[in-house]
């Protein structure tokens, strides 16, 4: 077993590494960095977009893939502008997300335009980078130094945060 291996958990989806362009890349990448979390049992997921419009969390692979990822120690935390778009397109994760708001930490950027908001997926072995929103093209990998470097800007984005999305609203 190499050190990635004994990292990671065992193997799973092949993951992109290098750079993407387009947004069938994207997308597929998407769904099978998901598959991957759920068969390498990742600990942690930190996903970053203004507002996941064109992200494939509505599609039943890929909340199965969350389903069987879910378990307790793991977190998934999550980042956005705005998460209309969540609620507008992508109800099967919105359920998914109130089934599992125990694991999952959703955060609103105050003070920011969108297109500062990063476009990122990222976990302890495997990340990628939206460079170009428009275009859907930039760059994913295991590459140690980049996925430390995206981690801290995440990181620092996250100070900028408030609590958002809630899995449920109570009402009087």
């Amino acid at each position: 077993m190499t050190l990635a291996e004994s990292m990671t958990g065992p193997p799973g989806p092949t993951l992109a590494d290098g750079r993407f362009a387009g947004r069938g890349e994207f997308t597929d990448m998407i769904r099978q960095a998901f598959a991957a979390a759920a068969v390498q049992g990742w600990r942690e997921i930190v996903l970053s977009d203004a507002d996941y419009s064109d992200w494939p969390l509505d599609e039943r692979g890929v909340t199965e893939a969350l389903n069987t990822w879910s378990r307790s120690g793991r977190k998934l935390t999550m980042m956005a502008r705005s998460y209309d778009a969540v609620f507008r397109r992508h109800a099967r994760f919105v359920v998914w997300r109130r089934s599992w708001a125990h694991l999952v930490e959703c955060r609103g950027v105050v003070a920011a335009s969108a297109d500062t908001v990063p476009s990122a997926l990222w976990s302890p072995g495997w990340a990628f980078e939206r460079l170009d929103v428009t275009r859907c093209s930039g760059v994913a990998g295991s590459d140690a130094a980049r996925r430390v470097a995206l981690k801290e800007r995440l990181n620092e984005a996250l100070r900028y945060t408030v609590p958002a999305f809630p899995a449920s609203v109570l009402g009087l």
